[in-house]
Formats: structure tokens, sequence, C-alpha cells
């Protein structure tokens, strides 16, 4: 049988080019983009005009990255292949909470702070008292539980992205969980707020008719010895993105429950229960 390209036999002639010792896992993931590379082309009779466009976009692409932006990823969250990737990866018994992706915006080493102590530092936006457990699978408190949150501000931008505007460590800290398992925190009701939408992926969405938007959220990052690292986030129930965010985060278990306080100090209140796997 011909070694030379054909189009009928183009994913044979191209994986039969792959050397001898080659890393198995490796051979395994490039044999299979290779065909499915391979089968969108054929199945959509892609043009050339359409190709150099392609390449155009992902030069573009990788061409607006920088060390604070990697609009690779950003394109991969858009695409709905990061949140893919991540349930692949965490799945998870029933019962236990869900897991989402990490985002680009968590710093390690937030400040260690009091149970009930608050984490906004510039005074600004409502303020929300978010309280609850983190348990295991039968329903049993875990001590000595890391409970580490981040959230953008009242204007929807994490401290990260405007240093020098917000104070360092503005809406960041960690909680460390007694025998009772709970946790409680003072921040303020997050909102929602566009990804970078000023360069390739943004105009990707545009000609999609797709807007750029994410509902509003708490990231939690969930640990504990013996226990599966929990990444998830806490979404405010009757937010008007949550049916349509741009990443494709929000899941039905993690819309948490937003209640109005009347006559408190603190405005709102978003009990959520965190459930982890053991290891």
């Amino acid at each position: 049988m011909s070694q030379y390209f054909s189009e009928e036999r183009s994913v044979e002639t191209v994986n039969a080019r792959m050397g001898a010792g080659v890393d198995p896992r490796l051979a395994e993931v490039m044999a299979c983009l290779v065909k499915h590379l391979h089968a969108f082309a054929k199945e959509i009779q892609l043009t050339q005009a359409e190709w150099d466009r392609g390449i155009d976009f992902l030069t573009g692409t990788g061409q607006i990255c920088s060390a604070e932006r990697q609009e690779f990823i950003l394109l991969s969250d858009v695409l709905g292949f990061s949140m893919l990737v991540d349930a692949i990866n965490n799945r998870r018994p029933e019962g236990a909470t869900e897991n989402t992706v990490f985002g680009p915006f968590h710093v390690e080493d937030a400040p260690v702070r009091a149970m009930g102590d608050t984490i906004c530092l510039d005074g600004k936006g409502e303020p929300y008292l978010f309280e609850g457990r983190v348990l295991d699978l039968d329903g049993k408190p875990i001590e000595g539980a890391c409970v580490d949150v981040w959230s953008d501000n009242a204007e929807g931008f994490y401290d990260v992205q405007q240093p020098g505007i917000q104070p360092k460590w503005n809406n960041r800290g960690r909680f460390y969980t007694g025998a009772d398992g709970a946790y409680a925190f003072r921040g303020i009701k997050p909102t929602s707020y566009p990804i970078p939408d000023d360069g390739p992926v943004g105009k990707m969405l545009a000609h999609l008719r797709r807007h750029p938007y994410r509902p509003a959220h708490m990231h939690f990052l969930v640990t504990a010895p013996g226990f599966q690292r929990l990444v998830t986030h806490t979404f405010v129930g009757g937010d008007s993105y949550l049916d349509s965010d741009a990443v494709f985060d929000v899941k039905d278990s993690l819309v948490a429950p937003f209640e109005r306080l009347e006559g408190k100090d603190t405005a709102w209140r978003s009990p959520f229960d965190f459930i982890l796997t053991a290891v």
C-alpha cells in the first residue's frame, strides 16, 4: 500500500510516521489528535481561506499572551474545553461537592484570618455573610480544613487586576475549621463581570453573538488532610448570567442561596456546605 499522502488515507499516513520508542501516552494522544483534526477538516470541507484565517487567529492569540495574560487558556475556557477537562479529572461520588476550574486570579498564601472576620478591605459593596460546614460523605465534620476564598470587588475587579488601586489581599483570606467543621467569614456580594474581550477571543465571541460575562460568584479552594482537594465556586442565585456563563462554570449544585437580611449589619447571607471526598 502506498506510503504517500492521500485524502482518503491521511490519518493513517501521518500516524505511520511516528518513530519507534515514543512515549506510549504521547503516541496515543497525538494519534487521536490527528484522527479528529483530519475528520474535522473533512466533515466541514474546510477551505484554504478558512484555514488561513484560522492560522491568523491562532497567531494573534499567541502574540497577545504575556506573563500576565494567557489568551490560550481564555480560548479553552470559552470553548468549554477547560470545564470538560476539569470534569474528566474530578469525577466524584454522588453527594460530593462538584469541582470547577481554578481561574487565573488565585494567589498563594492569602492571610489566615480568624473565623468570622471580613475579607473586604476597601469598604465597598454590600456586606455578605458566607457560612457553612466542611463535611465528609457521611456528614461528619472535618476539623482542620483550610477554606481559601477570593472574589472580585464591587466593581468586578480582583485586587491583582488593580494593584495600587485596591488594597493588597482585598477580598481574600484563609479560614481553618474547628471540630464542628464550620466556617464563616464576611465579604461582599460578588458582582458579574466580563472576561477580557479586547483580544482575538473577544472578537471571536462577538462574531458568534456571545457575551463575555461571568455570573457573580465566590471562589473556594477547600483542602484537608486525607481528602481530595476541592476547587469550586458558589454562584449568586438569580444572577442574570447563570444560564449563559461565558466559560461554562455554572453547575446546578453550586448555585447558592443568597438571603437578604433585614435590619442586620450584614445585608446578605449565603449558607453552603462543602462535602469532601476521601483520598
